[in-house]
């Protein structure tokens, strides 16, 4: 019973050291907000722990996984008091590997590359739903249409019109950011 027990513990640290990064984004990406995203975060781990479920593969389990979280950043943005608080994200702070990466490049080259990342996620939050999650699965989380389309339960090619879609309002919102033709 304990090395049951220590077993599933291990299994779950796993899950947890593999995942929690991934879905911490995506969560973030929906929420706009870093205690909402941990909040939905922990909420997919415990329902992954009280689930009986049986994963064929691991790329299921990823799948369950992404879906879980999405479903509860749904739930919270349907919430009442979600919608009537007005939370701004508060700025980030640098981690260490940012701070090397400013000493090699400079900190104005490494402002400028921060500074458009962090407008090109503003405009991918601005799109509605459906394309902001695959344009987000697609360029932040690297996965495959065909994986996106199997975690959203929709058609590979409704995927794709979704992420050409969701390219082109990309597109038209940062034409005037960056002169793009």
């Amino acid at each position: 019973m304990i090395q049951d027990t220590a077993r599933m513990q291990e299994k779950l640290q796993q899950k947890i050291d593999s995942y929690s990064d991934m879905l911490f984004k995506i969560a973030y990406v929906r929420t706009g907000n870093r205690a909402d995203a941990e909040d939905i975060v922990q909420e997919t781990f415990y329902q992954y722990l009280k689930t009986s479920k049986v994963f064929d593969s691991e790329e299921y389990e990823k799948a369950w996984l992404i879906r879980v979280t999405l479903n509860g950043c749904r739930k919270m943005w349907r919430s009442g008091f979600y919608r009537r608080r007005s939370d701004v994200p508060a700025p980030e702070h640098g981690t260490a590997k940012e701070l090397d990466e400013i000493g090699e490049r400079g900190p104005e080259e490494h402002f400028l590359d921060k500074e458009r990342a962090r407008t090109v996620l503003e405009a991918v939050q601005m799109l509605p739903p459906a394309y902001r999650d695959v344009i987000h699965l697609f360029y932040y989380e690297d996965l495959s249409v065909k994986e996106i389309a199997q975690v959203l339960e929709r058609k590979v090619s409704t995927v794709t019109s979704q992420l050409t879609r969701g390219r082109e309002l990309l597109k038209k919102s940062l034409k005037e950011e960056y002169d793009l033709a």
